[in-house]
This record gives C-alpha cells, sequence and structure tokens, in this order.
C-alpha cells in the first residue's frame, strides 16, 4: 500500500518556509519519538541545509515510545553530529513544561550569537503535521498563540511569535513531501495519525501495525487485550480484537473495520504502553531493502533567487 498526502497549502508553505529561512538563527524541527526516522521531512532538512542553519531536532511524545529504542536514536544522533552534521537532538514531551524550557538554551548552543535583546534568538519550528508543534510553540510562550488539534494539518499558514526580547518562533503549517519513498514510512505515519485520513484505509493500516507490534511487543498485546499474538498477521490479530471486543456484524462476522479503529486508537493514545515503530537498525534495513520504485530522485525544494550562502543578517 502506498500513502501520499501532500495538500494545496502545503505546496504554498514550503515556498514561504524557504524564504523565511534566511531570516532566522536555526530551525527547530519536532519528530515524533516512535517514528524519528519516518517523521523526518526530508525537504526540511534539504531546505535548511540550503540555508546553511543548524537543527535542534526534537523528538517529542517520548513518553510514548520504547525508552531503549528512543536511547538508541538519541545515540545515533550524536554520532551523525560528531561526523560534522550540525544536529542537535533532545527526548521530551512537548507537554511537560519543565522538558519545554530546555529548548532555549540547547537552541542557544548552535547560535551563541543570539544572546541578547538586540540580537534575539529566532527559531523557526517545523516538522510533519500532528507531531507536537503547536504544543510546543504554545508551551514556549506560556500562552495559546497556536491552534492545537488531535489531527493534522491544524495549521495552515505560518505566524511570527515574539515570545520576549530574546526570543522569536516562526510557526509553520505541517509538511509532508510529495512522494513517501517507502511503502512502511506511509503506514507508520498513518498509525501515527500524520496524514489525513482521506489517504489511507484504516483496516490496511492497522494490519500493518498490528504485525509489527505482535512482533516486536506481544506482551503489550497480551496485557491489553488478554490473549497470545503470537505466531499472528495482522488481518488474524484484527480478528482476534473484534473478537475478544464483540465487534460482530450480522451474521456472526467480525467487524474488522471496527476493531482496526480500537488499534489504531489504543496505539495512538498510548493505551498499548510504550511503544516505537523504528529503531535505527531497522530503518538502515529498510533503507538498504530494494524498493518497488527506481532509484530515489531527490527532494526537489523551491528557494527563492537569492545566494544560498548567505547566513541570516546578525543585526536584524
Amino acid at each position: 500500500m502506498s500513502i501520499g498526502w501532500f495538500p494545496g497549502h502545503m505546496a504554498s508553505a514550503r515556498k514561504k518556509a524557504a524564504e523565511t529561512l534566511a531570516k532566522v538563527d536555526l530551525v527547530v524541527e519536532v519528530v515524533d519519538a516512535r517514528l524519528p526516522g519516518a517523521s523526518s521531512n526530508p525537504m526540511i532538512d534539504a531546505l535548511r541545509r540550503h540555508r546553511q542553519r543548524p537543527c535542534l531536532k526534537v523528538l517529542n511524545k517520548a513518553d510514548l515510545a520504547d525508552p531503549q529504542a528512543t536511547a538508541a536514536w538519541m545515540r545515533a544522533l550524536v554520532d551523525a553530529a560528531a561526523k560534522g552534521d550540525r544536529v542537535k537532538a533532545v527526548a521530551l514531551s512537548c507537554r511537560k513544561p519543565s522538558d519545554v524550557a530546555k529548548l532555549p538554551r540547547l537552541a542557544l548552543e548552535l547560535a551563541p550569537h543570539r544572546d541578547n535583546a538586540l540580537k534575539p534568538l529566532r527559531l523557526m519550528v517545523m516538522g510533519i503535521p500532528n507531531v507536537g508543534k503547536s504544543t510546543l510553540i504554545n508551551a514556549l510562550a506560556r500562552r495559546r498563540v497556536a491552534n492545537v488539534g488531535d489531527e493534522p494539518a491544524v495549521t495552515k499558514s505560518q505566524q511570527r511569535i515574539d515570545v520576549s526580547d530574546q526570543l522569536v518562533l516562526f510557526d509553520t503549517p505541517g509538511l509532508l513531501w510529495p512522494r513517501i519513498e517507502h511503502p512502511d514510512d506511509g503506514l507508520m505515519l498513518a498509525a501515527s495519525h500524520a496524514v489525513g485520513v482521506n489517504a489511507y484505509i484504516d483496516e490496511e493500516v492497522a494490519n500493518f501495525l498490528g504485525e509489527r507490534l505482535a512482533a516486536r511487543y506481544p506482551s503489550l498485546l497480551r496485557a491489553r487485550y488478554r490473549f497470545d499474538p503470537a505466531g499472528m498477521d495482522g488481518p488474524a490479530l484484527i480478528d482476534a480484537i473484534a473478537a475478544r471486543r464483540g465487534f460482530v456484524l450480522k451474521g456472526g462476522v467480525p467487524d474488522r473495520e471496527k476493531a482496526a479503529l480500537a488499534l489504531l486508537n489504543d496505539y495512538r493514545s498510548g493505551a498499548l504502553g510504550r511503544i516505537s515503530l523504528e529503531t535505527p537498525a531497522s530503518r538502515a534495513a529498510m533503507l538498504a531493502a530494494p524498493t518497488a520504485q527506481a532509484a530515489a530522485e531527490e527532494v526537489e525544494v523551491d528557494v527563492p533567487e537569492t545566494d544560498a550562502r548567505n547566513s541570516a543578517d546578525p543585526d536584524c
């Protein structure tokens, strides 16, 4: 199953983000800690590298993710930084003010020249839909300045928020990329509610999610649904959930749609427990495997016709 979702507002938001990057000091990219690779937009990486901006990568929803998997992702990101990539990473929950309070200090480590009221630190908050960007911005601003909703694409236009004399935020709409190359990425994004519901079929996404959870987290499934998932594939797991929960249609047919939604909602809400859908090792294996498509095309980036090497004007 190939999933793609790129509404019209995302194309215009991409162009606006490319222009605004010239005015900021660094990018704060918010990703989902349960799938840090799949939820990291290659278009954002290309845009910020074009402008030579460092990146503070925020692994949000760390309280829902497998702590061992998150630790492995943090090690991988530290290793990437040691090789010269201008990226610093932090795993947290944007719903915890004490976690969010760490971010300005970490950002200043990447832009130490912006340290007073005459030169406020200017952060552009970016990421795919529904990873917690608005929650993060509201926590940093200590007031509701960005709309929050449990669905993709709540924010549709860019806005500037002057948090203080020393901190300015640019809130951007959630951005996906025009073509998701690896099918598993699309399925992980759909399972995590990062794409619009019209872009996928719940049952097919739940089949994928169920099979992955049965292989990696059977004890969590057993505790939640009170049956042994050993040896089950995705469809069998969905049928077992339907039987256990009494989701039955006329004639005794399992209501697979209702069972699929139950599994998806239990994963999204954290009711199943702390789960990660990928690790650095599993992602490396996926990227190394052949895909149904030909060689990957380079990510297309729209940038204004200015000198890409220009750094932000320190006096702006």
